[in-house]
C-alpha cells in the first residue's frame, strides 16, 4: 500500500497487526509512524503500551516478547522497530527476518508491531508476505509529476492557493526531499500571512534571490548564443552558499514552460492558450513566444539534458560550482 492508504487505515482505527513501513523518503515515513502510533496507542498509556527499538541493538527476541506482551488497560500495545536493514547480514538458523515472518504468520491482534527501514531485500520471506498480505507500506519519493500536486496540496492545507507554474518552480529550487519542501512552505506561510496567496516573488524573498527575470535572462542569452551575457546574468545571480542549484532550478524551470509552449504552438494551439498549457503568465506570453520562434528543433531537450548533467555534477562533485555552471553555460550557448 502506499502512505496514503496507510493514514486511511489509521484515521479508521482498523489497523493491521503488523506493518512494514519501508523507503527513501523519510517524510512518508515519518507521517505513517507518527499516525498508526496515535491509532494504536488512542487515549492508552503509552508507558505501559508502547516499546521504541533500534535493529542491531536489540535483539530480535527482545523485539517479539514486546510485541506478544499484553496490553495494560488499553486496547492495543504499539512496537517500533527501526532500522531493520540492519539485520539483512545477520545469519544461521535465528535469522530475525525469518522469525519474523514466522511472528507475522500468526501475530497478536492486541499488539501493533511496525517495521521501519529505507531499503528491504525484496526476496526476503517477511517482505513477499508483507505484499501479498498488504501490509507492506511503500513510502518512495515523488516523481517530478508528482511533486508541484503536493506541494499544492500541502499550501492548501495551510490555506494558501498556488498556481501550477509557481509550484513547478519551488519544486525545481527545492528538489524532492518533502521534509525541505515541507520547511520552505511552511516558511512562506508565515511570511506571506494568513489565506494570502504563495507567489513567486514570496518564494524568491524566502527561499532563494533567484528571481525568474534572472532565469529567463539566462535563457534568453542561452538561446541567442550569447555567452557573454549569460555569464554576466550568472554571476549577477549566483550564490555560493548554495552551491547554484536554485539558480539551476530555476533556469530549467524556465526551459520546461518554454518547451511546453512550443509544443502547444506546434500542436495548433493558440498564443494564449499555448501560455495556459505552459503555466506562462499573460503578461511573458508574447515574450516566450517569441523566444519559442527562435528555438531549434530538439534544443529544448538538450537544453534540459545539459542541466540534469550540471545538477549531478553540483551534488556529486568537489570542483567548486561556479566552474561548473560556466561550463554548462559554455555548452547551452554552444
Amino acid at each position: 500500500m502506499n502512505p496514503k492508504e496507510a493514514l486511511k487505515e489509521a484515521e479508521s482505527g482498523e489497523l493491521r497487526p503488523v506493518y512494514v513501513v519501508a523507503g527513501e523518503e523519510s517524510h512518508f515515513r515519518d507521517e505513517v509512524l507518527f499516525n498508526i502510533r496515535k491509532a494504536a496507542l488512542g487515549s492508552g498509556l503509552a508507558d505501559f503500551n508502547e516499546d521504541k527499538f533500534s535493529a542491531g541493538e536489540a535483539s530480535i527476541d527482545r523485539v517479539l516478547s514486546a510485541a506478544r506482551m499484553l496490553p495494560m488497560m488499553a486496547k492495543r500495545r504499539f512496537v517500533l522497530v527501526r532500522g531493520i536493514d540492519r539485520w539483512e547480514t545477520s545469519e544461521g538458523d535465528s535469522n530475525p527476518f525469518d522469525l519474523l515472518a514466522e511472528y507475522a504468520a500468526a501475530p497478536v491482534d492486541s499488539t501493533c508491531l511496525v517495521l521501519v527501514a529505507r531499503k528491504v531485500d525484496g526476496r526476503r520471506k517477511l517482505i513477499t508476505m508483507a505484499k501479498k498480505q498488504g501490509f507492506l507500506v511503500t513510502c518512495d519519493p515523488l516523481s517530478d509529476r508528482e511533486l508541484p500536486p503536493w506541494i499544492r496540496a500541502r499550501a492548501s492545507s495551510l490555506g494558501h492557493a498556488m498556481t501550477e507554474p509557481v509550484a513547478e518552480f519551488l519544486a525545481e529550487l527545492i528538489g524532492s526531499d518533502l521534509s525541505l519542501v515541507k520547511d520552505a512552505i511552511e516558511r512562506l506561510s508565515l511570511y506571506v500571512g494568513e489565506k494570502t496567496p504563495i507567489t513567486e516573488d514570496a518564494i524568491s524573498a524566502v527561499i532563494a534571490r533567484v528571481r525568474t527575470d534572472d532565469a529567463w535572462a539566462v535563457v534568453d542569452a542561452v538561446g541567442n548564443k550569447n555567452f557573454e551575457r549569460a555569464i554576466a546574468t550568472f554571476r549577477d545571480a549566483f550564490d555560493p552558499r548554495d552551491r547554484g542549484l536554485p539558480l539551476l532550478g530555476a533556469v530549467a524551470w524556465s526551459i520546461r514552460q518554454l518547451a511546453k509552449f512550443d509544443a502547444a504552438l506546434s500542436e495548433g494551439a493558440r498564443p494564449d492558450q499555448a501560455a495556459r498549457v505552459a503555466g506562462v503568465p499573460p503578461f511573458r506570453a508574447r515574450e516566450v513566444q517569441e523566444k519559442a520562434s527562435r528555438l531549434a528543433s530538439g534544443e529544448a531537450a538538450r537544453w534540459l539534458a545539459i542541466l540534469a548533467e550540471t545538477d549531478l555534477a553540483l551534488k556529486s562533485s568537489r570542483r567548486p560550482p561556479d566552474l561548473i555552471l560556466e561550463e554548462a553555460l559554455a555548452k547551452l550557448c554552444a
